[in-house]
């Protein structure tokens, strides 16, 4: 087990560095919350004396802000250091204690995507280019900042018809990006590392194959490594998209099948609930079939999910940091809810002498497929 565990801050503009011992002296708990979609952020508290200087370290002058302050958060736990976040600082708040002549210095930062959010390029036009094209084109402005693109094609190729439509830009580049995901029943992230100040941002299906991490054990005596971990099972939530298309020849709408399983997404129960909602998407009557069927097949992934585990574990106990966006093992937990779960997200609660975490865990069945799944070694 590892005995060693320390949190590491690098900032500064564009290229962050390590912060001074007195600012990390004066750190008391970092938050970071990591998702599989969306933005993924911190905030980190600091303690500062009324008149220390660090209650402005992340402005210039007399508090005019600079375009973007760069915060990049590494945790090392034993020997193996892990980038757990590279964002901007998006807010800074100070809550002085008059009596006690100290303030709270509290710092909120945002992934790298902020940084796409800022400037509406509506009406940019990407003619002739295909939703992978489309993001890359996008993604390829921000290299200056250490970002390199790791964009998958679209399942169902959606240029099939390039002379009627023109890939037009709507918005700023984080809610392009966005949208084309949504249709394509991709998420999008930023993954940091694996190196400070580098970043992957990542188009793409939810990857659930892979080698799972060691197990979370319940229930299980001195093997157990979670503090608390609950499950509930709701299919109810699933859905089963109606798509409709319109044929041009009869001017007659007609069904296009939706697969019941995704082929972009991976079982992870050898029980399968059928879908209990079923939705038409009135948004495909004017696509081509194609198109029609993949925004029918990201809807359907979007709502698999049926089962759901929260939980939360200390660090130092379970043997390594539980990474968001991977597979992760169970064991202890009953028939129904054993086996390998998809790790939606986790929040990195990170006090001195602690390091704890809260998780939430997915997967679109019940009863393990498989017969064992990996065990830490500590």
């Amino acid at each position: 087990m590892p005995d060693s565990l320390y949190l590491t801050i690098l900032t500064g503009p564009l290229v962050p560095v390590p912060a001074p011992k007195p600012l990390m002296d004066a750190l008391t708990s970092a938050e970071v919350y990591i998702s599989d979609s969306g933005q993924s952020g911190c905030r980190l508290t600091f303690t500062l004396s009324n008149n220390s200087s660090l209650q402005t370290f992340f402005l210039v002058g007399s508090g005019a802000a600079i375009p973007f302050v760069r915060v990049v958060l590494v945790a090392t736990l034993g020997a193996m250091p892990q980038v757990l976040l590279d964002g901007v600082v998006t807010q800074q708040r100070i809550s002085p204690e008059a009596s006690r002549g100290r303030s709270t210095l509290t710092i909120t930062c945002t992934d790298l995507t902020a940084l796409m959010d800022q400037v509406d390029y509506t009406g940019k036009n990407f003619s002739g280019q295909d939703s992978k094209a489309f993001v890359e084109n996008i993604l390829a402005k921000y290299g200056v900042f250490g970002i390199t693109a790791n964009v998958t094609p679209a399942y169902i190729p959606d240029n099939t018809y390039p002379g009627k439509m023109v890939p037009t830009q709507v918005g700023t580049d984080l809610g392009q990006i966005n949208q084309l995901a949504e249709e394509a029943g991709y998420v999008f992230y930023m993954d940091p590392g694996p190196v400070p100040g580098q970043s992957s941002a990542y188009w793409g299906p939810r990857i659930k194959i892979g080698v799972p991490q060691p197990a979370l054990n319940v229930n299980m005596d001195a093997w157990t490594n979670v503090e608390s971990l609950n499950f509930r099972y709701e299919p109810q939530d699933t859905l089963h998209p109606l798509v409709f298309v319109q044929d041009l020849a009869t001017m007659q709408n007609r069904l296009v099948p939706i697969p019941s399983a995704s082929p972009i997404s991976a079982s992870l129960g050898s029980v399968m609930p059928k879908a209990q909602r079923v939705k038409h998407l009135n948004c495909t009557a004017k696509l081509p079939p194609e198109q029609a069927l993949m925004r029918g097949i990201a809807a359907s992934t979007n709502d698999e999910d049926a089962t759901t585990g929260e939980g939360t574990l200390d660090v130092v106990r379970y043997g390594q940091i539980l990474n968001a966006r991977e597979l992760v093992g169970v064991r202890g937990a009953g028939s129904a809810f054993d086996g390998i779960h998809y790790v939606r997200d986790t929040t990195h609660q990170i006090k001195l002498g602690e390091y704890k975490q809260t998780f939430t865990l997915t997967r679109n069945g019940i009863v393990s497929n498989v017969p064992t799944v990996p065990v830490s070694p500590f």
